[in-house]
């Protein structure tokens, strides 16, 4: 890993001094982030890079916007389009980079954007607002929120929209030749749970769902059957000890490129909390808690090596490096923070 170079985008919101996507080169073995250079753009919140490593889309106000990726990985403007509704949160691209899809929690729309050949956005293919109400009377979980949208592994055939608000993850059937996204089924998640993010392992073998009112990761088997999609649920963790399970919070969500560890953010607590992964049964051990001396770590990033990670502290306006022992089942910070205002999202790329 010596020999390889990586960058790292980040996302932010630009409503204090931050005025788009900050790009850093990175020293994968010192665990060590250089800012290079400031990409405008208006509220880029959440980024996320094509499979072949060409382009990275980001969410700004304007609705989506793609970039070209060039060789020393700065980033060259390609377009932008509306994606049919109000900001979006979360985004995410198939493999072939054949559709975009973007998830909105303000107005909990699920958009599908066509791609161009050059990586541009073609404009809105389809689109579904989901309806219905929550169970509590406070805003965040009485209406939908959809919080991540993640199209499933291998095939490719369901995108899987997070919904926070309905304590659901409904999972729709992609038509790539009619552009289309129809309602397949639903995974019904713990009520109040408020479900805010899912990923899968690399294998598409298992699936991890963060709760952040639970405050927990609800571990399910995925299989892609001629029926459709079937999730079975096999176990229930928390993110928080015991007596913060109220303020807990869960944020962020992240595999090692490795698959062998989990790491969760909780940012109530101001806490994360690292999981062995087994790789026979998908389910998950807590190795070790600790706290990241920041304030509402609302997203984390693991480094390529899978040793170091960074905590997003939104409100105190900064990163920390840490670096994990797995031996000896602790982490400890690594260097000086690095400012950068309400932090949001952060994505590694190999040059």
């Amino acid at each position: 890993m010596s020999n390889e170079r990586y960058v790292a985008y980040v996302g932010t919101y630009t409503h204090g001094n931050s005025v788009g996507i900050h790009l850093y080169d990175v020293d994968v073995e010192q665990g060590k982030m250089t800012e290079r250079r400031v990409v405008p753009i208006n509220n880029p919140s959440h980024l996320t890079i094509s499979k072949d490593g060409r382009f990275l889309y980001s969410i700004s106000d304007e609705g989506v916007e793609a970039f070209r990726i060039l060789p020393d990985g700065d980033l060259a403007s390609i377009n932008k389009e509306w994606i049919g509704g109000m900001r979006g949160c979360y985004v995410d691209v198939d493999d072939q980079n054949r559709f975009l899809f973007v998830g909105g929690y303000h107005d909990a729309r699920v958009s599908m954007m066509k791609l161009r050949a050059d990586g541009g956005i073609a404009g809105i293919a389809d689109g579904i607002f989901h309806k219905g109400m929550g169970r509590k009377i406070a805003e965040r979980n009485s209406r939908p929120h959809v919080n991540c949208v993640m199209i499933t592994p291998k095939k490719q055939n369901y995108v899987c929209a997070v919904d926070g608000g309905l304590d659901h993850v409904k999972i729709y059937k992609i038509n790539y030749e009619y552009e289309k996204i129809q309602l397949a089924d639903i995974l019904r998640c713990p009520l109040e749970s408020a479900p805010r993010m899912l990923h899968f392992t690399k294998d598409g073998s298992y699936a991890y769902v963060l709760c952040e009112l639970k405050n927990t990761v609800e571990v399910y088997t995925y299989e892609c059957t001629p029926k459709g999609p079937l999730f079975e649920h096999i176990q229930s963790i928390s993110t928080v000890e015991t007596r913060d399970i109220e303020n807990g919070g869960a944020s962020g969500m992240e595999l090692t490129e490795d698959g062998r560890y989990l790491f969760c953010s909780n940012a109530g607590t101001n806490s994360v909390i690292v999981f062995g992964v087994d790789q026979e049964t998908g389910m998950l051990t807590e190795l070790c808690s600790n706290p990241i001396s920041g304030d509402y770590p609302k997203a984390l990033g693991i480094f390529p090596d899978g040793r170091h990670f960074v905590a997003l502290n939104h409100d105190s306006n900064e990163m920390r490096i840490f670096v994990m022992d797995y031996e000896k089942k602790i982490f400890l910070m690594k260097g000086a923070p690095i400012a950068i205002d309400t932090p949001n999202c952060i994505r590694f790329h190999k040059l």
